[in-house]
Parts: C-alpha cells; structure tokens; sequence
C-alpha cells in the first residue's frame, strides 16, 4: 500500500478510535466510574498527540505501519480489553492479542538488526539464523516488559490487568500463559522470516525488509545510501 494510502487509512483509525472513547467517557462519567475515566482520557490524549509525528514519505519519524499497529494494539488492550472487559467476556481476546503482537513485533526486530546489518556505517555482517535469533529475543523481551507494566498498574493504581485463571487467583497463571503465547508467535516469525530472507538472498531479489526500508528513505537514510 502506497505511504499516502497508509496515512490516510491511519488517521481514519485515529478518527474512529476517538470517537469510540468519547463516547464511553460520557457513560462513564454518567455512572462516575472515574478510574475507567482516567484511563480514556489518558488513553485518547496519547492517541491524539501522535497525530502530531510527521507521516509524509521523505519526513517521517516512525513508519506509518509501526503507529497504526501501536494504536490498534493500545486501543485493543487497554480500552477494549480493560475498560470494555473484553478480557472477561471474550476468552480468547487476550490470546489473540498477545500471539499477534509476538508475531508482529518479531518481525519489526527482523527489520531493526536487519537494517543495522546492511547499513555500511555500522561494521556488522549477521547471518539470516542470527537475525532470527535477535527478533525471537527483541519480541519476547517486550512482552515481557508488558507483563511487569501490568503488574505495576494492578499494584500502583488497584487494576486487574493480571487476571485470575484455571483456579489461580493470583494472576500468575495469566501471566505464564501470555508469555507462552508471546513466545509462540515471536517463534513463528523468526522462522518465518528467517525462511524468506534465506529465500530472497538466494535468488538475488530484495527481501521485504529492504522494499521497506525504501518506502522510508529519511528514516532509513543509510541503509539506502548503501544500497546506492
């Protein structure tokens, strides 16, 4: 999809999601439910000062793709999972939002040490089972440190963001399980991605992190100077 197309479809989501929340806030505040108020309001401040990062091609600062899937997931997790309960009435929620964001945030750490690996202003040359390796660890590191900030929001503000499961009141059988499902798909796209580059490389075409890396020539100046 062309960057324009991107940013267009971006603002639509940021437009919609919103909307959504100012809804819920007016209900919220009817039934004085304050901390559910926090929580949108921080929420949709967050939401609307990212619209301010530059998202024409040749400015921007953080790729279109990379903010809409923060917002979405963002939105998913704290607003629909959290304030809507999703978590409680849908049972897989949490499942699919933690698997997808492995699977997704493995595939930006493919792309980060990727880049890094091509680029001739850093003196590094690493094998694709080394990149995989990397996006595994960056993935699962990240949803690791999801984890501990859902343990702090339940600790400092008295949310339950870490829920009871299968009899364990405590929350740590949630979390156990959200690790497990987060290193599944981060497991997923390092083979995954590491099966494409090896494929890409061997018969001489530009893997998808290079065409990504040129639909972002200001945010990925030097990977592009070394493929000039």
């Amino acid at each position: 999809m062309h960057i324009k197309s991107l940013t267009s479809l971006y603002r639509l989501i940021v437009i919609v999601v919103e909307m959504t929340m100012a809804a819920e806030l007016i209900v919220l505040i009817a039934n004085q439910r304050w901390m559910q108020v926090f929580i949108v309001l921080g929420l949709m401040l967050i939401i609307a000062l990212s619209m301010l990062i530059p998202h024409e091609q040749g400015s921007a600062i953080i790729p279109v793709e990379m903010q809409i899937f923060v917002t979405l997931f963002v939105f998913a997790t704290l607003f629909l999972g959290e304030v809507r309960d999703f978590y409680g009435r849908i049972w897989w929620w949490d499942l699919a939002l933690h698997g997808s964001s492995g699977l997704l945030l493995g595939l930006m750490g493919f792309l980060v040490l990727y880049l890094l690996n091509e680029a001739e202003v850093v003196n590094l040359h690493m094998r694709p089972a080394f990149l995989a390796i990397f996006a595994f660890f960056f993935s699962f590191s990240i949803g690791g440190i999801w984890e501990i900030f859902e343990f702090t929001m339940d600790e400092v503000f008295g949310m339950q963001m870490q829920k009871p499961m299968l009899g364990d009141p405590s929350g740590l059988t949630d979390t156990m399980w959200d690790l497990i499902i987060d290193a599944t798909g981060a497991i997923l796209a390092s083979v995954g991605g590491w099966l494409y580059i090896r494929k890409a490389r061997d018969k001489g075409k530009a893997d998808w992190a290079a065409r990504f890396a040129a639909r972002y020539p200001h945010v990925f100046a030097d990977q592009q100077d070394s493929e000039g």
